[in-house]
């Protein structure tokens, strides 16, 4: 057997365990250079650039500082380093986004006319989009379909996980550092976020055991309360590949078997498949980033208004809910997924803005700001995209605080300048008795801002629009 070393290129699967990829090269018995390459052309927000800069930072750890860093084009480098180290074969694990696919078809394609070998594996789903078709060979566009069709238990098709391979042997080569990749922002607002995550592999598999164990129970009854600990937090974990969904579908299952959880974990795995669906979508509708999947939508009389946007972003709409959501996000670059929905609906809905500004913002301040959950949970919010709620759900900002933070702990955490008001005001301060806020001294416009729309008014507007372009 040749003794060629064999590349094997990290990139959305920032982990050893259940690594198809790694284990290939391993069983190859050849010297492996492990690489990641900061394509130029990759749009990363910032958020994702600081878990991004550790989680590489402790994969780096796990391979004995043996990790090779390159910035550039992935076609140059990699062939660059071929041709250098005499490489014999480059693998690596697939990604489902329309830009990624092009480039690695072309990456693939260029180095078969070189003579050097090429293998990819699937580690970032459970089922490949082209193995969850209809009996017709068109695409599921109804999650529930999808779901029952592909994913309920006793589905054969979802493989067990890999063991982590022991005693790899890793080429360390010339390459950049780590800082090199200039992936820490230079303003510190995410000092906040080092409390509370831990990129990483090791992060993924602690978040996993404390949700199995604190989170797991209850689940269904409890996940859309924004004041309680029933998030998984895995999203960010699964969207660098620090943990692969086989890890959790398996654990998830085991796990609910043995303490007769499994009510709620078929609504959990549930979930973890809407991950599916979203990049599903994705990958048959390339244009799901930027274009409405129903285009009856491309006439919606969206409004610029550059202020509310902003007031948005910085949480002072003047809802409590919506500001305490949008606050929670740039403190901690993440959100309870209810609240999502309830900022969501408010700025397509409430201030009909295009749900694209509001997915440039996400992109850019989630820690777990994936491509295709992003893009399909906001054109679900819009009604514009598959499987979409309905236009004319719009949410009550009042009664969606009281439903999902009927404590009001959640809300107060985030908005702490009402912190003092009673429960029955808090999430329609501007309606509190002047007595009640005077003895509390908070000003209503200049402590905390009055609503920067109606609700009901702003319902109706919404509801007019949509109705004229559904004629």
């Amino acid at each position: 057997m040749s003794n060629k070393p064999i590349i094997l290129w990290f990139r959305q699967d920032l982990r050893l365990s259940d690594n198809p990829a790694l284990e290939y090269a391993a069983k190859s018995l050849r010297p492996i250079i492990p690489i990641y390459i900061l394509d130029v052309r990759a749009n990363i927000g910032a958020a994702s650039k600081w878990w991004l800069h550790h989680s590489l930072q402790s994969l780096a750890q796990s391979l004995n500082q043996k990790l090779n860093f390159f910035i550039g084009n992935p076609q140059e480098i990699i062939d660059k380093l071929i041709r250098e180290n005499n490489a014999a074969e480059i693998v690596w694990n697939r990604c489902y986004e329309p830009a990624v696919i092009k480039r690695d078809k072309g990456i693939k394609e260029y180095l078969k006319n070189q003579n050097v070998q090429v293998k990819s594996f699937n580690s970032a789903l459970l089922l490949e989009p082209q193995d969850t078709l209809k009996e017709d060979n068109t695409n599921y566009k109804v999650f529930t379909a999808f779901y029952k069709k592909n994913y309920l238990q006793g589905n054969s098709k979802i493989r067990l996980p890999i063991a982590k391979p022991p005693n790899l042997n890793l080429l360390k080569i010339e390459s950049l550092s780590l800082t090199d990749l200039s992936l820490i922002p230079k303003i510190k607002w995410y000092k906040n976020f080092e409390k509370i995550w831990q990129p990483g592999e090791n992060g993924a598999f602690i978040a996993l055991d404390k949700f199995l164990a604190k989170g797991l129970k209850g689940y269904k009854e409890l996940r859309n309360r924004a004041d309680l600990e029933y998030s998984s937090k895995l999203s960010p974990h699964l969207h660098f590949g620090e943990i692969s969904p086989n890890i959790i579908w398996h654990n998830i299952r085991s796990y609910s078997q043995k303490h007769g959880y499994d009510v709620d974990a078929e609504h959990f795995l549930s979930e973890l498949v809407w991950r599916e669906f979203s990049s599903n979508l994705l990958y048959f509708f390339p244009d799901l980033p930027q274009k409405n999947l129903q285009r009856k939508f491309d006439n919606f009389p969206w409004q610029e208004n550059n202020d509310f946007l902003i007031k948005w972003q910085k949480g002072m709409t003047g809802y409590p809910i919506v500001d305490a959501g949008m606050r929670e996000l740039w403190q901690t670059g993440f959100m309870h997924n209810r609240v999502r929905m309830i900022v969501a609906s408010f700025l397509v809905k409430h201030l009909m803005i295009d749900w694209r500004r509001g997915l440039e913002w996400f992109h850019d301040c989630l820690v777990d700001a994936d491509i295709a959950n992003n893009r399909a949970s906001w054109q679900w919010v819009a009604g514009s995209g598959a499987d979409a709620a309905p236009y004319f759900r719009i949410f009550n900002p009042i009664l969606q605080g009281q439903k999902f933070d009927p404590e009001g702990n959640y809300t107060k955490k985030f908005v702490p300048e009402l912190k003092q008001l009673p429960i029955k005001h808090l999430f329609s301060p501007w309606l509190t008795p002047e007595s009640i806020l005077a003895a509390l001294n908070i000003r209503i416009g200049i402590d905390y801002p009055k609503p920067i729309v109606v609700h009901e008014k702003a319902r109706q507007k919404a509801l007019a629009a949509y109705n004229a372009i559904s004629v």
